[in-house]
């Protein structure tokens, strides 16, 4: 199992990705933005960070750098996809997932650990039960997924709707838990297919027992253990 990692000018979160891969067991590979070539690897990460100084918008430069062509058609291929935060940001800009990511409600950077519930979902990166709690750090500025009422509408019936804000037992408060204003307290989400998979949490910073949690290994291992399974 091969991780390939993009990096773009102002990505900061890249060698997060390569530490967890690598400490799960999975070899890495750095992929810079200007390549036109993936190389040989099985699974594509764009990390977090703040690409090309998120000029215009968050992602809204990183979407045409030349590398993006290849991963939008390894996508295609169904090549499996994970955008963490700014990687979220860049693969909605893309349009390889829909909707938007907004500043903050609060108009403020939020940096703290954040109980996520795992949804039932078609995500091939997550192998957790429906309704599991995990705990991953957000750390983002512009966090607040937006999409309009019939995107969330064909979100909630495809079962794209992969992780949410919760209480630290699972539950939903009723005016909401997303701390950036997430509509309908999104965290992360697939495409129907569900191959390319966004998110706001950084589970790359919970794979190491020496920073607290380890609820983030599965967001790595379920992936490998699928395409293990395909690969026969």
């Amino acid at each position: 199992m091969r991780f390939g990692v993009v990096v773009f000018p102002g990505s900061n979160c890249e060698q997060d990705v390569v530490h967890a891969a690598n400490h799960l067991g999975f070899e890495t590979s750095y992929i810079w933005h200007g390549d036109t070539d993936l190389g040989h690897v099985d699974a594509v990460i764009l990390p977090g960070g703040f690409s090309y100084g998120d000029y215009i918008r968050c992602g809204a430069v990183a979407r045409f750098s030349p590398i993006m062509a290849e991963v939008v058609r390894f996508a295609e291929r169904g090549g499996p996809v994970m955008g963490i935060c700014n990687g979220f940001q860049i693969l909605t800009e893309a349009h390889l997932l829909p909707g938007a990511l907004l500043r903050n409600s609060g108009l403020k950077f939020i940096c703290h650990g954040q109980p996520l519930r795992v949804e039932r979902s078609a995500c091939e990166w997550l192998d957790l039960p429906e309704g599991a709690v995990v705990d991953i750090p957000v750390n983002h500025n512009e966090g607040n997924y937006y999409c309009d009422a019939e995107t969330l509408a064909r979100l909630q019936a495809g079962g794209q709707i992969v992780l949410r804000y919760c209480e630290p037992d699972g539950s939903r408060a009723a005016a909401g838990n997303a701390p950036n204003g997430a509509v309908d307290d999104i965290a992360g989400i697939c495409n129907e297919r569900g191959n390319v998979f966004g998110l706001m949490p950084h589970p790359e910073r919970a794979v190491d027992p020496l920073t607290g949690t380890t609820d983030g290994a599965p967001f790595f291992t379920a992936i490998a253990k699928r395409l293990a399974e395909v690969a026969g």
